[in-house]
């Protein structure tokens, strides 16, 4: 949709932190929005939105200049950000509400969105169909203030999320290349420290019970039904009790009835790493958190929707932070999670 001298693409790839740099990068582009579309309520949020029941997707809405960049190259940023192969979600995200999908603004954009599908489907590069929809384009809602140009805002969490998601290394590996037009994402200064660490093992030996240290740094279960937060009900974020990155929220905590508490997903997927676990001679999957490196639990496949996941934990390798706490403690970027 072209208007006087610039037009509107939108475009949805999974987490929409990670598509805004690759286009902002671009000569010719003047604004790229965060925000949510397809979906069936009016001005959703966050929360809303990424529960899964609104039926909207994750998205970015670009302002350009079409005299500058054409919509054909801004299609070809877009196919090299994404699984376009993956209907249920990308990479770390899963759930619809992470569809990739083009939703064109006029009827040029949509011939366009369907001659660049139908070459890439049959270029080889890809062993399953191409899965990303192509759709009318609909009402578009920005996101909260906290969501936009969060790689610039957050450059190494940001960093450290595209990395941990399994995005970065796809993008790299798929293409052969580093992706030329992230470079604004790029920012981290080489000598910056990660937001979290792992203490010295005497520090982690002194900060910890033993309970503590067994189930963390041991790989130890604490006991069912008889541990600090299996039935928490205040709302607030869990992070790791090593490093203190944030690892899930009360938002996705449910009971499950294991006696451990259960999430439905982590609230920073980059900051949860998975490990296949053969130690009871069974194939489980190991949940351990990236920066602290301490073992949290497992996630199984039988957990409610959205995600159908149930991230068992072990409360003494969490720290609870009730919410009217997050700003005091440095985690005010979460308090829209509760926010009504």
């Amino acid at each position: 949709m072209e208007n006087g001298d610039t037009a509107i693409a939108t475009f949805a790839g999974g987490c929409f932190w990670c598509m805004e740099g690759p286009f902002e990068a671009l000569e010719g582009v003047s604004a790229v929005v965060s925000g949510y579309t397809d979906g069936q309520v009016q001005n959703p949020t966050y929360q809303q939105v990424s529960s899964g029941g609104t039926g909207h997707a994750e998205a970015v809405q670009i302002t350009y200049d079409p005299t500058r960049v054409s919509y054909e190259q801004l299609l070809e940023i877009f196919w090299r950000q994404i699984d376009p192969t993956d209907a249920g979600g990308q990479f770390a995200d899963r759930g619809s509400q992470y569809r990739t999908g083009i939703y064109y603004h006029d009827a040029h954009q949509k011939q366009l969105a369907e001659a660049a599908k139908a070459e890439l489907d049959a270029s080889g590069r890809f062993d399953k169909p191409i899965a990303t929809e192509i759709k009318e384009a609909g009402t578009f809602y920005p996101a909260e203030d906290y969501h936009q140009d969060y790689y610039k805002t957050h450059p190494t969490r940001y960093k450290m999320y595209k990395i941990g998601s399994g995005r970065d290394a796809y993008v790299k590996d798929t293409w052969r290349d580093p992706n030329p037009t992230d470079s604004a994402a790029e920012t981290v200064e080489h000598g910056d420290s990660p937001p979290y660490r792992k203490p010295s093992e005497q520090e982690i030996k002194e900060m910890l019970t033993p309970l503590q240290y067994k189930v963390t740094q041991r790989e130890g279960t604490e006991r069912a039904f008889d541990n600090e937060y299996w039935d928490n009900k205040q709302p607030g974020i869990y992070v790791d009790i090593v490093s203190g990155e944030p690892l899930f929220s009360s938002t996705d905590k449910y009971k499950s009835g294991t006696g451990w508490p259960s999430f439905t997903k982590p609230l920073v997927p980059g900051n949860v790493a998975e490990h296949e676990d053969r130690k009871l001679f069974m194939a489980r999957t190991e949940v351990r958190s990236t920066y602290g490196d301490s073992h949290l639990g497992h996630v199984f496949p039988d957990g409610p929707e959205p995600t159908g996941l149930r991230y068992c934990l072990n409360s003494a390798s969490l720290r609870f932070i009730p919410k009217e706490d997050l700003d005091r403690e440095g985690y005010a970027e979460f308090l829209q999670l509760f926010e009504k």
